[in-house]
């Protein structure tokens, strides 16, 4: 009888929100003639690495990888199956060849030993029965392989069924700490954007002091180049397209936490790009607020990161 669990889940029906790439599970079970057990771990991975232990059946191991491709789209993966006799069904054959041989070589043994004047301690049974061969261990009367396989397969599914919701749970944790993370990345953006606006009055006058300066020491220069070249430094210094890129990356953030299925190698990507404008905001800001604001956020997005390396 087989002791399985009642399940309505499909392991290839990935359920919605992040899933984690780690996760464990066993499941096992009996026929009449076997004891079985499947388990499974996985932790992270960039691809889709399986490794499979499993017992000689014939079509089981092509069953097996496709189910798991099926639950799984990314991870380090080990999966292994035991499957053993039935404690009490085993069975002892003994081998009239092998006994026989081994009579022969004991006789020869004998008659060696005396003509050189020794004589052999008597030999019991039990000594030729635990002579390699002589004696073979078997499970008895096999079950149908064809019918085993389906229960193990069967097993199997309980067995996925299982590991896809831990992963899912897992991925519900994760979803609620990088939803946390993307939402203080927003705030850091739109304070950045604040600190920036608010610089606007005080670049201009810096430039305007500038272009004073140089008109003064030298009174030679062409006043329109001298401006020009200042306001290329002014549009150098400006941080607004690394704001709006931000805020459209915040966008796309928000719309991965929302989709199903594997969406951790786009996430890492995207993390990226968010490191990309951080460290661009940090090289242009030339105020120590906007210094500190830049730094926030590139400690926010590796953490983001962090997160995401666990992400399916």
């Amino acid at each position: 009888m087989v002791k399985l669990a009642d399940r309505s889940r499909s392991p290839s029906a990935p359920a919605p929100g992040l899933r984690s790439m780690t996760a464990f599970a066993a499941a096992s079970g009996a026929t009449e003639g076997h004891d079985w057990a499947w388990e499974i771990r996985a932790v992270n991975g960039k691809g889709l690495d399986l490794r499979l232990r499993l017992p000689e059946i014939e079509g089981l191991e092509a069953e097996v990888r496709a189910a798991v491709t099926r639950a799984a789209a990314r991870g380090n993966i080990q999966l292994s199956l035991k499957v053993a006799p039935k404690s009490g069904s085993e069975r002892l054959d003994l081998s009239m060849s092998a006994l026989g041989a081994a009579l022969t070589a004991l006789r020869e043994v004998e008659e060696t030993a005396r003509a050189h004047g020794l004589t052999l301690a008597p030999c019991r049974a039990t000594d030729l029965l635990g002579l390699r061969g002589v004696v073979t261990q078997s499970a008895g009367e096999t079950s149908d392989p064809a019918a085993l396989k389906a229960v193990l397969l069967a097993g199997l599914d309980n067995l996925l069924g299982d590991f896809v919701a831990m992963r899912a749970a897992e991925g519900g944790q994760l979803c609620g700490v990088i939803a946390a993370q993307i939402e203080r990345i927003s705030d850091l953006t739109e304070q950045a954007a604040e600190v920036a606006e608010a610089r606007r009055p005080e670049t201009a006058a810096a430039l305007a002091a500038a272009l004073a300066r140089v008109m003064e020491n030298a009174p030679a220069a062409d006043a329109p180049r001298v401006a020009q070249e200042l306001a290329l430094l002014a549009v150098k210094a400006d941080v607004t397209e690394e704001i709006d890129r931000l805020r459209a990356h915040l966008a796309a953030a928000r719309a991965l936490l929302a989709e199903s299925g594997p969406v951790g190698r786009k996430f890492e990507f995207l993390t990226q790009e968010f490191v990309r404008e951080a460290n661009t905001l940090c090289s242009k800001s030339g105020a120590t607020a906007l210094t500190a604001i830049g730094l926030d956020l590139k400690h926010v997005i590796d953490q983001m990161r962090e997160q995401i390396q666990n992400v399916e």
